[in-house]
């Protein structure tokens, strides 16, 4: 009708939501008091986010409503998480041989909506919709379906409205409890309560519907129409409308009845604009031939905004639609067929979109199955805290299954889509649904490790120390003197600074110890090491210079020993200068390597500097070892070059294998790695080059006399 009345210009308006046209013409000729439909959808969507409900069903009336929703208003709902279980329409009304294929059709609707596990089911409909449900849910309600699957949230669009006809009056209304629509915003008109209630057949003659409205609702004829007196009761014309239960008739004004109310008055104030403006024109108006051009009459309807008698504004939008919003009501249904709808929202087109939907849950009533406790609509049950969703294949993505959260990520939440890392300072618990603060930690002196290594370190720098005041107390015997005791003296003084260096690697790091820890270490074991090497090839070259005609001579004593030393001394300490020059160690706070502890360390800066330190160490302990392999065979009281090799072995096989374990090391363990290594490798120089000489000074203090050493 709309697009055959549109052909000839014929302006139209009408209460319901917009017919199905081209939308340019029915811009130009219709017009409805109804938002744009899309508003609707938008609000049922916003609906469903409030209350999580992401597996919903709908129900179309006609199956062209059906393909439109899936064509036009599918996507945004899929786009924000919410998925159909189905999408069906309701079957169409047939009668004769056909209406066993609606009954059976009606059937598989049923089927299909009571095994659905969505609570949540869209009536996406017109107002007879709630006619043939009503009529499908009883005729095939079973005592064998369980209740929770009865039990379903129904969200009526704005077009559907409740209607009763004469064979439904006795069937139950529960079905309904609970369920939330959309009807157009609208206001009690102040006189409406009293004028329905003015409602009387006999006084209104011209009416020729309320004659048929009243036979319909008090199930009476008229005596004009009876021709058997006991056919029926008779209708006075003096029953009240207000004694008519509420599902047969309702007294109030409902959202399609406001719309007829202002759709009337808007094509009043029309009317009266075009009446004016053809006055103003001074043109003669001919009641006849008002209308003869019937197409001018758009422009005014167009126009038309006024304020109704409830204070509302009424005017239409660019497309025809009405500028307004909608009321959400929720239904509460009692045991004698009446209902009662509650407003708990409202959806607000020209609000800013945080205030587009606006909803009070705590107002709302539900099903009674689910005990006033909201309910869920989802696919399958949220995933428990500490746990993230992971998708089915083949499935849609509401229906998924849950995965614990990995190493290092929690899920503090329900349902959560993946698992959320904990800040730096904290790591996951056990449940992996919280983070817990990361205990601070490093090397102290209080551990039993701590204690360990600083009593092992105490014990080699007394040792080292008593073995100095022995060798300075004996200085003048042969043994001290054989092997150039001044490199001795700084030997010793070495290896006992070198076990007290490794009191800067406990306690909490600052920016000194930092600074110092490596750089001492370094230099201090590289004059030790350049000490030994020193020592080993002065004796090489004393048996050299004892050839007659010898040039050596002159390069024995304190010269070689200054030539070999302060050289070594030099590269190293260059070496650890330009380090701190260009990249020093600092503090620094280790959140990754433990999974529960913020580890406090020294970050070695330059990492290429560290290990050329070591490098050259290394190479100090590689010529050491070669030149006192070389002079082994030496004759023993003059010669150490045996025990050095063996205290380079020693040296070589600490610090070769350390390498690999500190990396492989995490923490504070690491620190206690290079600790360990410092002690180990500088108490096997100790050991191997100083305690046969010890021991001869000690306990065989004859074979420390220099006829002896001649004797040998």
């Amino acid at each position: 009708m709309a697009t055959a009345l549109c052909n000839y210009k014929f302006p139209q308006i009408t209460y319901g939501s917009a017919p199905l046209m081209n939308k340019e013409i029915a811009a130009q000729f219709v017009k409805w008091m109804f938002p744009d439909k899309m508003h609707q959808f938008k609000g049922i969507l916003y609906l469903l986010l409030h209350f999580s409900w992401t597996w919903v069903g709908l129900i179309s009336l006609y199956e062209e409503d059906r393909e439109r929703f899936i064509q036009n208003s599918l996507s945004i709902f899929t786009e924000r998480g919410i998925c159909f279980d189905f999408i069906e329409s309701i079957p169409k009304i047939m009668y004769g041989n056909e209406a066993a294929e609606m009954v059976e059709e009606a059937d598989k609707l049923y089927k299909v909506v009571i095994k659905s596990t969505a609570i949540v089911v869209i009536l996406n409909a017109e107002i007879t919709a709630v006619v043939t449900l009503r009529a499908i849910i009883y005729i095939l309600d079973s005592d064998d379906i369980p209740k929770e699957r009865k039990a379903k949230i129904w969200i009526m669009t704005a077009q559907v409205a409740f209607t009763s006809i004469l064979m439904q009056r006795e069937l139950p209304i529960d079905f309904l409890h609970g369920a939330l629509s959309f009807a157009i915003h609208s206001k009690e008109l102040t006189g409406f309560r009293e004028f329905m209630q003015k409602r009387n057949p006999n006084l209104e003659k011209d009416d020729g519907f309320i004659r048929d409205f009243w036979k319909d609702v008090f199930e009476c004829s008229f005596s004009s129409d009876i021709k058997d007196e006991n056919a029926d009761t008779i209708c006075t014309g003096e029953e009240k409308l207000e004694t008519l239960s509420q599902a047969i008739f309702e007294m109030s004004m409902t959202g399609h009845s406001y719309s007829i109310y202002n759709a009337i008055y808007a094509v009043a104030y029309a009317l009266k604009a075009m009446h004016f403006s053809k006055l103003k024109k001074n043109r003669i108006i001919d009641d006849n031939r008002f209308f003869q051009s019937p197409w001018q009459f758009h422009h005014f309807l167009q126009q038309v905004s006024f304020n109704n008698t409830a204070g509302e504004k009424v005017s239409f939008g660019p497309n025809g639609e009405l500028l307004t919003g909608f009321d959400i009501l929720n239904w509460v249904t009692f045991p004698n067929k009446s209902f009662q709808r509650v407003q708990v929202g409202k959806i607000d087109p020209m609000a800013p979109l945080e205030r587009f939907l606006t909803i009070s849950a705590k107002d709302a009533v539900w099903p009674l199955t689910f005990n006033q406790i909201l309910p869920l609509s989802i696919c399958n049950e949220k995933c428990p805290l500490g746990h993230s969703k992971i998708k089915i294949e083949g499935k849609l993505s509401c229906c998924y299954d849950c995965r614990r959260c990995p190493e290092g990520k929690i899920a503090d939440q329900m349902d959560l889509d993946d698992c959320v890392p904990c800040p730096e300072d904290h790591y996951p618990n056990k449940d992996r649904d919280s983070c817990l603060q990361k205990t601070i930690t490093y090397l102290t002196y209080q551990e039993p490790l701590g204690i360990s290594l600083l009593v092992i370190a105490v014990s080699l720098s007394f040792i080292s120390a008593l073995v100095l005041g022995i060798f300075i107390k004996h200085q003048d015997t042969p043994i001290v003197k054989a092997n150039n005791r001044n490199l001795t003296y700084i030997l010793l003084t070495a290896l006992l600074l070198s076990f007290l260096c490794t009191f800067l690697f406990i306690g909490q790091p600052d920016q000194v110890k930092c600074l110092l820890r490596q750089t001492s270490f370094g230099i201090i074991f590289s004059v030790a090491l350049s000490c030994i090497l020193g020592k080993t090839t002065i004796v090489v070259l004393a048996f050299m210079a004892t050839k007659p005609g010898s040039k050596m001579r002159k390069w024995v004593g304190k010269r070689m020993a200054i030539s070999i030393v302060l050289p070594c001394f030099l590269v190293q300490f260059t070496i650890c200068v330009v380090w701190l020059a260009i990249f020093p160690p600092f503090p620094d706070s280790d959140m990754y390597s433990m999974a529960e502890e913020i580890l406090l360390q020294c970050n070695e800066g330059s990492t290429k500097m560290f290990y050329t330190v070591l490098g050259f160490m290394g190479f100090l302990n590689a010529v050491s070892l070669m030149v006192a392999f070389l002079a082994r065979n030496l004759p023993d009281r003059f010669n150490e070059a045996k025990f050095i090799t063996f205290s380079m072995l020693v040296f070589c096989s600490v610090w070769v294998s350390f390498v690999p374990t500190y990396l492989s090391t995490k923490g504070k363990y690491m620190v206690a790695v290079e600790i360990f290594s410092i002690l180990a490798s500088a108490a096997g120089l100790l050991g191997c080059i100083f305690s046969p000489k010890c021991y001869i000074i000690i306990l065989r203090p004859d074979l420390n006399r220099k006829e002896q050493l001649i004797k040998r």
